[in-house]
């Protein structure tokens, strides 16, 4: 199975680059699955049913969510009405929406997307590897689901390389979001799990973390705000994680960067031809 997950969805900038070009890439790599993680997609502070709709129709198949899950209030409602949104799964008991789902592919297999919120540096919240480990026991690999992917959306790099070698072998793909900033210790762990601890953010690179640098270097500098955050508006790179997974046991056979536009080095799976 070919999978697809692209990292953090920063603003009018990402979501733009994310529209024009994930339709392409769906027919041009026959992607069997893609998750997209659309937590900042609304001015880098939630989503709206509108930009839901626009990322679904440009072709990803699943929303994941973050910390700022709830930041545009109308999602409270219109959560309930999507399954394929998925927010965190160790939110508190009552939320609106639903932390995981099992969904079908193209290719017919039956995927289990599971998103969590990490706690170090973070909210206190329930434990992700408990909240994790239930769904994973209750819809086991290559019994139950034919591919496990897991969004863990995480501060601490430590937290993240944790959870990654506490799912290994019971899970497709493990990959870390948050942060902004792709890492480059994308790999297949020992016992088969694909790995990244931050596949980085679909927006502006030369920003802070996708906002216009202004106000958070004045904010760095005096501790005072001025104004509120803004998304910088340049060209977007779209960063993600290309994945072959085996159709027999679940677990990742290849595993590629995905960065195409705006200022990064550009990167494509070499084992997808274009």
């Amino acid at each position: 199975m070919r999978f697809l997950f692209l990292g953090d969805v920063m603003g009018r900038s990402g979501r733009n680059a994310v529209i024009n070009y994930l339709p392409s890439l769906r027919q041009s790599w026959k992607l069997d699955f893609v998750v997209v993680n659309g937590e900042n997609a609304a001015g880098g502070f939630g989503i709206t049913e509108k930009i839901f709709n626009d990322l679904i129709d440009a072709g990803a198949d699943v929303i994941t969510l973050g910390n700022h899950a709830f930041d545009q209030r109308d999602t409270l409602v219109f959560i309930n009405r999507n399954n394929n949104l998925i927010r965190p799964i160790n939110m508190p008991e009552g939320t609106p929406g639903r932390g995981a789902g099992l969904f079908k592919a193209r290719n017919g297999a039956d995927v289990l997307v599971i998103n969590a919120l990490g706690r170090v540096f973070m909210a206190d919240l329930d434990c992700p590897f408990r909240a994790i480990d239930r769904e994973v026991t209750a819809c086991t690999l290559s019994e139950k689901a034919d591919s496990i992917f897991v969004d863990f959306h995480a501060e601490a790099t430590s937290e993240k390389q944790a959870l990654g070698t506490y799912l290994d072998g019971r899970v497709s793909i493990v990959a870390g979001t948050h942060t902004h900033s792709p890492t480059c210790d994308h790999r297949i762990l020992p016992n088969g799990t694909a790995y990244q601890s931050d596949v980085g953010m679909c927006g502006d690179y030369n920003s802070v973390v996708g906002m216009d640098a202004s106000e958070p270097i004045n904010r760095f500098i005096t501790r005072i705000p001025r104004e509120r955050f803004e998304p910088a508006l340049g060209l977007a790179t779209i960063c993600g994680l290309a994945i072959d997974i085996d159709d027999q046991n679940g677990l990742a056979q290849k595993i590629g960067l995905v960065r195409i536009g705006g200022v990064l080095t550009e990167e494509t799976p070499a084992f997808w031809t274009l």
